[in-house]
Formats: structure tokens, sequence, C-alpha cells
């Protein structure tokens, strides 16, 4: 008989699908599955409009393989098809019955018919793995049936043959092993039980295989022999489609620590169904703790992406923001094709509805935590807080409305971590600014000099010891009004008048000191001024302008920041009501070279304090021996 071809667009895509459509070449395995399930919703659904007495319990998926022959069998007790149907839908690539099928059926229930396959090109991912692949197939209630056959792009026969019962077998011939390809393992039948399992375990029907055991012979030590039994591959049931009052803690935890590997609980579990303009199911589960590659360019992000209970992706990116990277779990879609690449999905309009929902639902579950069980938002703040606020800083602030009020930071009152939130709600009255304070650690900053005034006249300080911390504030820029300030910057202002006026009498007397210290000092310090927030100690230092000290210590400490590092705009602070202040007066009347050694002695202290690197450790040494 002569080969009828492929349409010449329907041969090119042939050829682009089996080598480049399909990353992996065992999904063939789970999209003739998935068209067999097709077969069967399409007869049960017949069934039910013409009550056939056709029951889901009828219906069933059986898969064979040889080994020593190399081949894999797939069969069905579905709807079958006829000669038009096996024209249209194996001589066209790309023209779906199955989307048809669900185009004509719209208004019907979707517990009841759930057609996975409606792209049309899964058939032919078969012959990423087959050199030959036949089909044999009777359609329910017609008597001939009909044998399909092909080895790819060269085209296909079509002719009657002899099958007892409807449905379809499918039959591939794998393909031997070549230097850049090893088919061997498509033979296995550990391999298919383990395909089945991975990608199909939750379609409805079973899917069955006989299954072989080895064992040693009765009453012998090295003999061994052979038995097989029909074993049912598939759960059939995903636990993310039963109702939550159906499952327990233990079995949600069970199935999270299976699934992914974790040897703990999940902190926070989210199971949900979203109904409308995107239609899913989601479990999803924010672990107990970080993973120990969390913070590693080696993490993947990502969740397992189903359609209709058929894995499409193992690690869909796309379907979470970078901030929520840590969220572990998956998403099950009636509404994406199952057909359909990584490439594909980037561009697919229902994903990206999907990953919106998804992103608000796992926000408002971490809000919901943060409002009704702090201990358990502060546990997961403390492994995942990071991340929110690299979010909050990425994309040029593009999300810092999603996320602002998730934020913890360290309060200097409470001695605790606070929301945003609840630091306004304890602002002073007539309070504008929300101050904060960077360094390496609370206790460190707590010890700042800048912090001492600020918290004597009882204004509340956050307390910033990530390095991300500062930009993601300066990114937010205010909140609820309120700006955000930080303690170490040469502006702020929460003077008196009194104390300004005194100020400015202080400054006027000790211009000329203040002009030969900064002198002394040169490009070290941008000024050289009177301090109004000093109580204990002699001198701070703060900046001028946006680019702040703690920027300057973390920007510095990157390895490509080369020789042209920034630097802050650095202001030396002189606290007048200090001792040490009388002595600088006297030496600008009467020794300005001891005067520029002093200069020098307590701007290097003061980065010192600030944990930030002097240039000379041993002059700053030298000059102190001197002194004493």
């Amino acid at each position: 008989m002569a080969k009828k071809q492929f349409k010449a667009e329907s041969k090119r895509l042939l050829d682009m699908m089996i080598n480049s459509i399909y990353t992996h070449k065992e999904i063939f395995l789970r999209e003739l599955i998935s068209n067999a399930s097709d077969a069967m919703d399409k007869l049960y659904f017949k069934s039910m409009q013409e009550n056939l007495g056709i029951t889901r319990d009828n219906l069933e998926i059986f898969l064979t393989v040889d080994r020593e022959n190399r081949v894999i069998t797939i069969k069905d007790n579905g709807i079958g098809m006829n000669k038009e149907e096996l024209e249209n839908n194996l001589g066209v690539i790309a023209q779906s019955g199955s989307f048809k099928f669900k185009q004509e059926n719209t208004d019907t229930d979707k517990d009841e018919v759930d057609v996975i396959g409606q792209f049309g090109v899964g058939f032919y991912s078969a012959f990423m793995v087959a050199k030959k692949v036949v089909v044999e197939t009777k359609k329910y209630g017609e008597e001939t049936a009909y044998r399909w056959e092909s080895e790819g792009v060269d085209g296909y026969t079509v002719k009657e043959t002899e099958k007892d019962d409807y449905g379809t077998l499918i039959t591939l011939y794998i393909k031997d092993n070549t230097e850049e390809e090893d088919y061997d393992d498509f033979t296995m039948e550990y391999k298919i039980r383990g395909l089945v399992s991975k990608y199909s375990d939750y379609i409805r029907y079973p899917i069955k295989m006989n299954v072989s055991h080895s064992h040693l012979k009765e009453g012998t030590e090295d003999e061994y022999e052979t038995h097989t039994h029909l074993e049912t591959l598939n759960s059939m049931v995903p636990i993310w489609k039963k109702n939550k009052s159906e499952l327990t803690d233990e079995q949600y935890n069970e199935f999270y620590k299976e699934k992914f590997m974790d040897f703990a609980d999940p902190a926070i579990r989210i199971h949900s169904r979203t109904e409308g303009t995107a239609t899913y199911n989601a479990l999803l589960f924010i672990p107990s703790r970080a993973p120990f590659d969390y913070y590693s360019k080696e993490y993947e992000k990502g969740l397992q992406l189903y359609s209709s209970g058929v894995l499409i992706m193992d690690k869909c990116s796309d379907l979470l923001p970078d901030y929520f990277s840590f969220v572990k779990g998956l998403v099950d879609s009636e509404d994406l094709s199952l057909n359909i690449s990584r490439e594909m999905l980037q561009h697919d309009r229902q994903l990206k509805l999907i990953a919106k929902s998804i992103e608000r639902t796992i926000r408002n579950e971490l809000k919901k935590t943060l409002t009704n069980d702090r201990e358990k938002y502060e546990a997961f703040w403390k492994n995942f807080g990071l991340q929110i606020k690299y979010g909050l800083y990425n994309n040029y602030g593009m999300d810092k409305e999603n996320l602002k009020d998730l934020l913890l930071f360290y309060s200097s009152a409470e001695k605790k971590l606070t929301t945003l939130s609840e630091y306004v709600t304890r602002m002073k009255e007539g309070q504008e600014i929300i101050y904060f304070a960077s360094g390496e650690s609370v206790a460190k900053i707590d010890s700042l000099p800048q912090t001492e005034m600020l918290k004597e006249k009882g204004y509340e300080i956050l307390y910033l010891t990530d390095n991300v911390d500062e930009f993601a504030l300066q990114m937010l820029v205010e909140y609820e009004g309120k700006e955000f300030k930080s303690v170490q910057s040469s502006d702020v202002d929460f003077e008196t008048e009194e104390e300004k006026a005194k100020k400015k009498e202080t400054l006027e007397q000790n211009r000329d000191m203040l002009e030969e210290m900064k002198k002394a000092l040169g490009d070290k310090v941008a000024d050289v001024r009177i301090s109004a927030r000093l109580r204990s100690h002699p001198v701070c230092l703060t900046s001028d302008g946006a680019f702040s000290l703690e920027m300057e210590k973390i920007l510095g400490s990157m390895p490509d920041a080369g020789q042209n590092k920034p630097k802050a705009d650095k202001v030396l602070e002189i606290n007048a009501n200090h001792a040490i202040f009388e002595k600088l007066r006297f030496l600008c009347d009467n020794d300005k070279e001891k005067l520029a050694v002093y200069a020098d002695i307590l701007f290097t202290q003061a980065m010192l304090i600030e944990g930030m690197a002097i240039e000379d450790p041993v002059d700053y040494c030298n000059k102190v021996c001197g002194l004493m």
C-alpha cells in the first residue's frame, strides 16, 4: 500500500517537534497515556448522554514492555477512532480531536468531562523514542477497525484490520542506540513504572501493567524464578483535588516531605481552588527552614505544573516571583494545554493569570499568619525575610506595595521585631520621620553615638542589620506618608528651637576651629560640624546626601568594587559638651599642628565606631601612642 504523505507544514512541524519542542524524550509516555485518558473521557461522556451503561469503573489503560523485542504498547478501552478520525487526528499534525471535542461541550460540568490533550502534537512525541509507531483502533459502536502505521516524516499508511474490542492499541518499536542517545532505558520495566509515577500518577483511570518480580527459588541458593502480577501503577486521586476536610495535617505533611524531599514538616501550607479568569487547584508549602542551597546560584525555584493531573513541568519558575522563590508545591489547571513547551509557556496568557493569582494567595496567607500567629511568622521571617527585602528592592521597587506590610525590623523601643504599621502607631505626636540605623548587629547599632539623643528624647529607631535593608527602605521612600531617614545622616532634625539657637551660637564661636580641623582632614571628610545628637561620645560620623556610610561599607566590600569604590560624603560631628571639645579649642588657639593630630585620631575613632575600614592602622596607633 502506497504511503500517504503528511502535509508539508505538518512534516515540518513533526520534524521540529521531534527534535526541539520537548526538552525530555521521556514525556512521550505522558502524552500517550493522556490521549488514552481523553479517549475514555469521551466514551464516558457518550455513555452519560446515551445511557450506554459504561461507568468509569469499566475503563482502564494497560501497558506492556517487551525488552527483548524493544516494544512498548499502550492500550485503552476508550471511544476509539474510525477511518476519518484517524486521518484527521493522526494525518494532520496540530489537529486536535480533543480540543474540538472540548469546544463542542463547553457547557458540560468539568468534573464529568476533563479532556487533557488540546494541542494536537502530543501523539507525535512517540517518534522521539520510536522508529515505528502502529495504531490499531476501533470506534465504539462500529464494526470496522483500522491500522495506522508510520516511521516518521516519510508518511503513513491506513488500512482495515482485525480488532475484537473497541478502543486503541498503540505499539512503539523503540529506536536502536546511537552514539548520542541511549534508548535502552525505554525498554526497561522499572523505567516505564517510574515515568507513570512521575508524570501520570493522577490520571483518573487505572494504569495497569504486568510487573515481574524475581526471587530465590525455594530450596536453592542461587536459582531464581520470576513471577508476574497485574499492578496498578497510578494513585488516580491527587491530594490537591480532595476537600480539605478529608485530609489530616499528617497527610499533608507526609505528602510534602515525600514529594519535595524534606525531613521536616512545612511551616505553612496553602490548599486552594480558584475559579474564574484563572481556574486551578494549588497546594503550596513554605518550608520550616531554608534549604541548604537556598541563597546560592544552584537553587532553582518553581512550582510543579500539572494539566488535569498530568505533569507538564517539574519546576515552572514563571509561577513564582523571585521574592517568593522559597515556596514549594504544585498548580494543576484544566485551562492549560498539556502539549506545551517551556518556551510556549512563557508566552501563555493563562499561565500569567495563574501566576498573578498565586502571588496574591501567598501574600495574603503570609499577612494572615503575621496577624494571627506572630511566633510562626517571625520564625518564617528568620528563614526567608531576606528574600522579601530583596524583592522590595529589585525591579526598581515595582513590588514594594505588595511587600511593605510583610517587613519586620528590630525596634529600639520594643526590643523585638516590629512591622512598619506598628511603628507608625507608636510615633510621637507631630513626628513625620521613621528613623532607622544600620550596622552589623543589634548590639552594635544600639551602642552607636548617633542613637543616643534620639533614644533619650523617646524616639523609636529601627535597627537594620542586613546589607539590603537600607537599599530596600530607600526604594520604599515612605510608609503611610512618613519619610524614612537614617540617624547616621547629617540632616536629621529633631532639635527644639532653643537647641537650634544654642548650636548656632556655638558654631559661630568655633567656626575657625572647625575649619582648621576640616583642613587637616582634607578629602577624608566633606565637613566638620557641631553635633546636636551626641551625649557621652566626643564625635560621630554622619553623611551628606543619599549615599550613606552603610552603602559605602556594603559596596566597598564587594569583590568587584575595584579601585573606584564609591564613597559617602562624610561629616565629622563634634560634641560641644564633651571634655575633649575644650582641648580642641585650646589647641586651635595654641598648637594647630597638634590640633591636626587630634582631628585625625577623632576621625579614625569615628570610622572604627561605624565599623569602617581605616586606611592606615599603624599611623593611627603611632599617633595615639605619641599622645600617651
